[in-house]
């Protein structure tokens, strides 16, 4: 609500917080005759202080009471005051497109990250520029993530590293993570709490209290007797810091996820271990070998002399501007309802009040005055929000969206606002849509159960349309090759994995009720309309002569140097003279002839000379003519290829809407009631004259430069990253620059998304790329695939093959110069989906199976 003429500024000023007063008043009246749960007033004394007997009865009776809520599924909104909540919540979702919780923003800045290297650098120079509160969400942290690489050189650039220094500088922090089902998951988020909480800044150290951390959900009933909740998960991942900028999209703040944008897959480095990029449980490949005692981050059971890790190609985004708010507003609520429902009696964990959400309001983000609080309550911002600068940022008009229900949030009815958004601008698209998601799981209508959420149907429609009206119409999906789990999809443990590919192949290309069916029975060929892509990457492991003579001349192995080196890495920097020691007199005594420059080489300002994956890329390199210092035969044994794991959860649509956030394309994510996301939709007023079909096109900036660094990646038409991102506008946080498209005859090429020029480019070197990767390293999974006796005939079995290794070279009787060769045929990391594969196969029968059946099946969709 605009202020009057003549009304006091200090009482309410211009801007954003006018936008945010209470949206309906005719409410008041009904709230303000409601108590809120257990009432009282805001300055009660702690229990501890004032009524330490009452409190201690009350608090017990609460608890004990708590075991009833198992029986009664609505006891978070079963009250008056409850029932008035969520009506205030109903109403205002009414009135926002999508039903979103948060309204459509002008004046947003918003940068896009593409990769690991980009945003984890951005993310650390924000971090380190904090003055008073950070807020993290996230599926899974790793305290010890370097954000800056190579390690050695930027040992102050650990994210606990980082926590701690602004924790002793005052600054709050408050993190929020998933408590991950431990027989299911290792991420170990009972680690990251310790790490964070407790071994950082020990109790009596500055700082110490300045970092709190929650782990949601419970999954056992005696657990804070609170409810339980097994399958679903809190799957968000942004930063809000000093509520002035923010992160959102694909990112966890987690190992496996740094990347460069020619995905290497190798780390082996003979001129010096300090020069490793991905130290310790960083260097991973889920398909081999998934994260094992992550606790212990130097731990790693995968050799990188001997297998590759896997790649991860990633999304997010940068904010300045009025969506900020927004999405600290559902920090504040996932905070309090995590308060609520698990730390309530715990002094540790305070009630966050927020501005603009105040008195009648406060219930909006889950705060409640019962009548013994324990923990007290913070206003946040901690200066006003007038301060914070976030009116007419930019040109980008944006909204937050998220999936959120009763489980995770304490809302009901659900929010599928993520799911809304998607499907309604997929049905309006005119000449595009754009896909990449790390899952495609989706129905075309009622007759698909267990899956609920209509993207597919949306798909199908805007394709039939587009066939009816005769327009050139494309759909392309970007999709991981296999879903990241350990395991032999031949074997019986990987049946969970089988079942979600089983879903996706339905969803795409198998039953009448598929996307292809469904085009089929309209008399559409989807072959047309519709396409599907996987990534890969290769490379090769530089265990070299040289590495094997220093082995022999050094008595030690690399591995026993890695673990030096990490042992260093590992240790508060402040105390770590042993370890660094330690160290450095094995690097002497491993690299002699390289005494000097031990710990004085490249800090990462140029493209690493001991990988060939930017081979691939925008550069004179090439397989055929890189260096090989060793036996040709023995260099066939180091080269390695993976899948290039799309994680990325991005939808472009006409080169005027983007949505990216934490969402993938399955139940889980769009329903609401299942996994927790939070995501940005997004439209630019800046316009850029571009091409569409050959025709004049008006395109969002922000979509149009998106789309088209994507697209360049993939098609190996990006130059390849060195590690120094400093000089980088792309790697820095929004406000310190734009994002640079890097214009040149390259995004020139992408310009037109439906150019035919482009699209016999793209769909080249797909077929160039699979027929590459299919003829030297028989990779998996394969349209040649029909069948189980197909894929033994086709792929190594490890239980029965001990020939060949997982991800290395197959053919054993081409000679190493021919093989380079057939690798210089490799442009860019596009292949096509196999759609065939294992067609003739059931490929997840539902059964007795205690991983697969009727009451499990929701798990996997």
């Amino acid at each position: 609500m605009a202020d009057a003429p003549g009304e006091n500024a200090e009482a309410h000023h211009h801007g954003l917080k006018d936008k945010i007063a209470h949206p309906f008043p005719h409410l008041r009246e009904k709230l303000h005759h409601h108590d809120r749960t257990e009432p009282e007033d805001q300055h009660h004394p702690h229990p501890e202080n004032g009524h330490p007997i009452a409190a201690k009865v009350v608090h017990t009776k609460q608890k004990i009471g708590k075991l009833a809520n198992l029986f009664n599924k609505h006891h978070r909104h079963d009250e008056a005051h409850e029932k008035a909540v969520d009506e205030q919540r109903k109403k205002i979702a009414e009135g926002h497109r999508f039903g979103s919780f948060a309204p459509e923003r002008e004046g947003n800045l918003i940068k896009w990250y593409v990769d690991g290297r980009d945003y984890f650098w951005a993310v650390s120079v924000a971090l380190e520029r904090a003055k008073e509160t950070i807020y993290i969400e996230d599926w899974w942290l790793s305290p010890e993530l370097y954000l800056r690489r190579p390690p050695f050189y930027n040992q102050e650039w650990r994210l606990d590293t980082i926590i701690k220094r602004k924790a002793e500088q005052g600054v709050k922090i408050y993190i929020i993570v998933y408590k991950e089902v431990k027989a299911a998951l290792t991420c170990n988020s009972e680690h990251t709490k310790r790490v964070m909480m407790h071994d950082l800044i020990p109790e009596g150290q500055k700082g110490h209290g300045n970092i709190r951390l929650m782990r949601h959900p419970d999954h056992d009933v005696f657990e804070n007797f609170a409810d339980m909740t097994f399958y679903w998960a809190h799957h968000e991942k942004f930063i809000v810091i000093d509520y002035e900028v923010a992160f959102i999209g694909g990112l966890d703040l987690c190992y496996g996820r740094w990347d460069l944008k020619q995905h290497p897959c190798a780390d082996v480095h003979p001129l010096g271990v300090q020069y490793e990029i991905f130290p310790g449980q960083d260097y991973n490949n889920n398909r081999i070998l998934d994260f094992q005692n992550v606790q212990d981050w130097k731990q790693n059971q995968l050799s990188k002399v001997e297998y590759g890790r896997m790649p991860w190609h990633d999304v997010a985004m940068g904010v300045i501007g009025p969506c900020v708010y927004d999405i600290a507003e559902h920090f504040v609520l996932r905070w309090n309802f995590c308060k609520r429902d698990k730390y309530k009696r715990d002094p540790r964990y305070t009630w966050l009040t927020l501005e603009g959400r105040e008195g009648d309001d406060e219930g909006l983000v889950g705060v409640q005055r019962p009548k013994f609080p324990v923990g007290g309550y913070e206003h946040h911002p901690l200066s006003k929000l007038s301060t914070k600068n976030l009116d007419n940022r930019g040109t980008v008009h944006a909204q937050i969206l998220r999936s959120s229900a009763d489980w995770s949030s304490g809302i009901d009815p659900e929010e599928t606002s993520i799911q809304t958004a998607y499907c309604e601008l997929i049905r309006k698209a005119q000449h595009f849509v754009y896909i990449e998601n790390q899952f495609f799981i989706s129905a075309t209508g009622e007759h698909q159960d267990p899956i609920h959420n209509r993207i597919a149907e949306a798909i199908v429609d805007a394709i039939v349309r587009a066939a009816k009206e005769q327009r050139k119409f494309r759909v392309i999906v970007l999709i991981p090759a296999i879903p990241g789990f350990a395991g032999d999809l031949r074997e019986n443990a990987a049946l969970g994995t089988r079942a979600i590919m089983d879903y996706q192949y339905k969803t795409i290309c198998r039953g009448p009720h598929s996307i292809f069916g469904k085009l089929d029975a309209e008399g559409i060929d989807p072959h047309k309309y519709i396409f599907f892509f996987n990534l890969r990457s290769y490379d090769r492991i530089n265990a070299n002569r040289q590495l094997r003579e220093n082995e022999k001349r050094s008595g030690m192995k690399y591995e026993q140097l890695q673990s030096a080196e990490e042992d260093e890495l590992s240790a508060p920097t402040e105390k770590n003279e042993k370890e660094r020691a330690t160290a450095a007199k094995m690097r002497e005594q491993f690299f002699p002839d390289n005494k000097e420059s031990v710990g004085k080489g490249d800090q990462g300002g140029i493209i690493d000379p001991d990988s060939i994956a930017d081979d691939a890329m925008l550069t004179d390199k090439k397989p055929s003519t890189e260096e090989w210092d060793g036996d040709p035969q023995d260099e066939k044994d180091h080269f390695f290829q993976e899948e290039l794991y799309i994680h990325a959860k991005v939808c472009i649509i006409d080169d005027k809407y983007v949505i990216c956030g934490s969402a993938n394309i399955n139940d889980r994510s769009q329903i609401g009631y299942h996994d927790s996301e939070l995501a940005i939709v997004m439209e630019d007023t800046d316009k850029v004259e571009t091409l569409m079909d050959g025709k004049p096109y008006q395109a969002g900036r922000h979509a149009y430069t998106l789309r088209s660094m994507l697209w360049r990646e993939h098609l190996g038409l990006l130059p390849p990253q060195a590690l120094d991102a400093s000089d980088d506008p792309n790697a820095q946080p929004p406000g310190d620059s734009t994002n640079d498209a890097m214009e040149g005859p390259e995004m020139e090429f992408v310009k037109d998304p439906l150019s035919d020029d482009l699209w016999a480019d793209w769909t080249s070197k797909a077929s160039t790329n699979t027929s590459v990767y299919r003829e030297l390293f028989h990779v998996d999974p394969d349209d040649d695939i029909l069948t189980f006796e197909d894929y033994d005939s086709f792929t190594p079995n490890a239980k029965t093959d001990k020939e060949h290794k997982q991800g290395h070279l197959y053919v054993k009787d081409m000679s190493a110069e021919e093989m380079r060769k057939q690798l210089d045929r490799i442009r860019g990391h596009l292949v096509w989906m196999p759609l065939r594969f294992l067609e003739r196969e059931e490929m997840a029968e539902k059964g007795l199976n205690l991983q697969f059946n009727a009451w499990t099946e929701s798990i996997y969709t």
